[in-house]
């Protein structure tokens, strides 16, 4: 092993191991004994580098230049050509990476997303209305799953009816590979040139380019007409890069705020007293516990960089080509930042969660979007949340790198 000798159980890398809740101990051990420690990888590939300190993980962030995200973002090894294939924004480092964010920050600046609040809102309510009327359902399948990819069929110009496939697919991409619930079988060569290595990315790239088609023929006032009307840098994205902004957009358009919503739904759940504070508290209280179940539910593990260069950090020595992995589950809960970080306090702050990425170029484009949809969750929710028993087990998903409750069956008690 390079780097410093590990302790026998200090494994971040077993998915099983994150079905059972996260491993908050074995990262207090990392970043009090090894803020930076090498992993070599269970299946043979050459391993990787883990930074878990909230101060490190900023300074990899805002360093592109050292810590690219040209050879992808997860763990896995790409030839150059499946690279070029799948590569999205979140595979660039800038300028390329500039040109399709500029395209896209148009939609998702905080008075564009500001006037979704109503829309968005009324759609939540007609949700909540005819869901809690069932009794008793699931409610990472009825409402945390459901919230996000309503939105994101309106405004993409999706079919309703079609919900439930992007849902379908996203889950396949993320944990197909790791939690047997959503295993598929990954052995065919082509898919290797989609995103993931997965069969529902060939799906969804079919998918994206029908949709392209037919936009293009029939233009609207939806996100994916604009995109493609659109010429970031004077060029218009191409065939490729279009099925890979698709793809990004769906699952970055789901992910975070599914998990938030869960997590933090269950949080309040577990606690009454914060739930009765936030339920009678102001809206400033609100935004407080926005960032505060952001930081808990903290949906991305980590990602991963490469280095560019030889480079020293907290006393190892990180070679040129080798991965660097950020671990945003440890970075929200360093006790350097966050006072008494394993308690969830809705009041808490300051508050600088690394949830949404910690500076540089790949800060979540969609931020001020998650933190709405939170928030109008959390408030249509909270007059109904005191009625709400758990009635069975809370099932994690088992993975290395989202981190979400997949199931949560509740009940409605009279008030």
């Amino acid at each position: 092993m390079i780097g410093k000798r590990m302790r026998e159980d200090v494994d971040i890398q077993d998915p099983k191991r994150y079905a059972r809740g996260v491993p908050h101990d074995v990262f207090r051990y990392l970043r009090r004994n090894a803020a930076v420690s090498w992993h070599d990888e269970e299946d043979g590939r050459a391993g990787f580098w883990a930074v878990v300190r909230y101060r490190d993980l900023a300074a990899v962030s805002s360093d592109w230049r050292t810590f690219s995200s040209a050879w992808g973002s997860t763990l896995e090894e790409m030839t150059p050509q499946e690279l070029a294939a799948r590569r999205s924004m979140m595979d660039l480092d800038p300028p390329a990476h500039s040109r399709i964010r500029r395209l896209l920050s148009r939609g998702f600046t905080p008075r564009v997303v500001r006037a979704y609040e109503k829309a968005f809102r009324l759609m939540t309510r007609e949700l909540l209305s005819e869901v809690l009327a069932r009794g008793e359902f699931d409610l990472v399948e009825a409402i945390s799953k459901q919230i996000p990819v309503l939105w994101l069929c309106e405004h993409m110009g999706i079919p309703r009816h079609m919900s439930d496939r992007l849902i379908e697919w996203t889950d396949r991409m993320l944990v197909g590979d790791s939690d047997p619930e959503y295993w598929e079988d990954r052995s065919d060569p082509d898919c290797r040139f989609a995103p993931f290595g997965s069969p529902a990315g060939l799906e969804a790239f079919q998918y994206a380019a029908e949709l392209a088609a037919e936009r293009r023929a029939r233009p609207g006032d939806d996100m994916i007409s604009l995109v493609l009307q659109a010429e970031p840098g004077g060029e218009p994205l191409t065939d490729a890069e279009f099925n890979n902004f698709f793809t990004v957009l769906m699952i970055a358009g789901q992910e975070a705020s599914r998990h938030s919503i869960s997590q933090g739904v269950l949080a309040l759940m577990e606690r009454p007293d914060q739930m009765r504070r936030l339920r009678d508290g102001s809206a400033e209280l609100m935004g407080r516990a926005v960032e505060e179940i952001i930081r808990w539910a903290t949906p991305i593990y980590h990602f991963r960089r490469t280095a560019t260069r030889d480079v020293e950090m907290a006393g190892e020595q990180i070679r040129r080509g080798d991965k660097v992995t950020i671990w945003y589950i440890s970075a929200n809960f360093d006790e350097a930042v966050f006072d008494d970080p394993y308690r969830f306090d809705i009041e808490r702050r300051p508050n600088p969660q690394v949830s949404f990425g910690k500076g540089g170029p790949h800060f979540c484009l969609g931020a001020a979007l998650g933190r709405l949809q939170v928030k109008v969750a959390m408030e249509e929710l909270l007059p109904r949340l005191s009625d709400l028993r758990l009635s069975g087990p809370v099932e994690r998903l088992q993975s290395n790198f989202i981190h979400g409750i997949k199931r949560m069956p509740v009940r409605t008690v009279a008030g």
